[in-house]
């Protein structure tokens, strides 16, 4: 999935419970809330359960998702205004990923008048995503290079790195796609 669809698909999805349903004529405040509360459900009548042997096995509705394992490597140096990242995102498998987006937040805003490499686009004003492409199973790591401003010059930086797409492949070990890193303005690169 190309990142552009990505990101336009998660803010399309991103929508408040209560907008999300029509509501025809007035409706109890308690009805609004059993409906919108995660908590809350409403009694439902128990179904008669069918005998055992008249009774279907049940097909899976959505299909299985692959699993993956995305890691994030490199390291973040950061002097004056400026930062300089060095990423590597590799597949450890099972599964082939045939897509990936890796997000990079920052805990300073960008300066806006700068270019992005290829393949990135703005997550708003302190954030980066960059698609890393499609990884195949213990495959080469992609690279992703970014050298940023930032609007002011503070004597820090957070940076936090997350995995943000990966084609629909669920990853159970998402602690080696999701660092915090730390680092001050010494020019010294910090690895994650």
């Amino acid at each position: 999935m190309p990142l552009s669809v990505a990101v336009a698909v998660a803010a399309a999805t991103t929508v408040p419970a209560a907008t999300a349903v029509p509501v025809a004529g007035p409706v109890a405040w308690s009805a609004v809330v059993a409906d919108i509360d995660p908590v809350t459900f409403a009694a439902e009548p128990a179904a008669p359960a069918a005998p055992a042997a008249l009774a279907e096995p049940a097909a899976s509705a959505e299909p299985v998702a692959s699993e993956a394992d995305v890691v994030h490597r490199g390291h973040v140096a950061f002097w004056g205004d400026q930062l300089e990242i060095r990423l590597r995102t590799a597949n450890r498998g099972p599964a082939d990923v045939s897509a990936s987006t890796v997000r990079l937040r920052f805990s300073e805003p960008l300066a806006v008048r700068q270019q992005l490499p290829a393949g990135c686009l703005w997550g708003g004003r302190a954030a980066v995503l960059c698609e890393t492409g499609a990884l195949t199973k213990d495959g080469p790591a992609r690279r992703t290079a970014l050298d940023l401003r930032l609007a002011g010059r503070p004597a820090e930086v957070v940076v936090r790195v997350d995995t943000v797409w990966s084609g629909g492949a669920r990853d159970a070990d998402s602690g080696n796609d999701t660092h915090t890193v730390l680092a001050p303005s010494t020019g010294d690169p910090y690895a994650f």
